[in-house]
């Protein structure tokens, strides 16, 4: 099984940590301008904390968790913290496939690819955390086997 880049946990991390400051500014708002006498002053800072540590260790245990394998038949990903999710994309089944790179990811030096497969509205298998380099080559590996698929059965 292939593991995600390691840089990956930076951007989950720093999600965490934009969701810390968004709720300690919520919660120093309420503080501030409601002084409800439950709140002591330094509520703003332990929620703030709270969800910066939990979202930092939750981002080191789904790094641990995320795996994918490029099988004979098909796409095998492993992943979940809570909810373990094992995906089977067969070959036959998928349509096109895409690297893609938002500005955090390009920030730290990472891409995901994302596979569409038939029958779906959106894209039924995103994997992150790759290099550019990774990204890009397994785009081109799970395109060149879907198109050697393509006369195969999907059932």
């Amino acid at each position: 099984m292939t593991r995600l880049h390691p840089r990956v946990q930076l951007l989950w991390a720093g999600r965490a940590a934009i969701t810390a400051a968004i709720l300690g500014g919520i919660a120093f708002a309420a503080v501030r301008f409601f002084a409800p006498p439950f709140l002591p002053s330094w509520t703003p800072f332990a929620v703030g904390g709270t969800i910066l540590v939990l979202g930092a260790l939750l981002a080191v245990a789904r790094y641990r968790s995320w795996s994918y394998e490029v099988r004979d038949d098909s796409l095998y990903l492993e992943r979940g913290v809570f909810t373990r999710v094992r995906t089977v994309v067969p070959f036959v089944r998928i349509q096109h496939v895409d690297s893609a790179r938002n500005p955090t990811e390009r920030f730290v030096g990472l891409a995901r690819t994302v596979v569409y497969t038939a029958g779906s509205r959106g894209a039924d298998v995103t994997v992150p955390g790759l290099t550019l380099e990774g990204a890009e080559e397994l785009q081109e590996r799970l395109k060149r086997l879907a198109i050697r698929s393509e006369g195969e059965d999907a059932v």
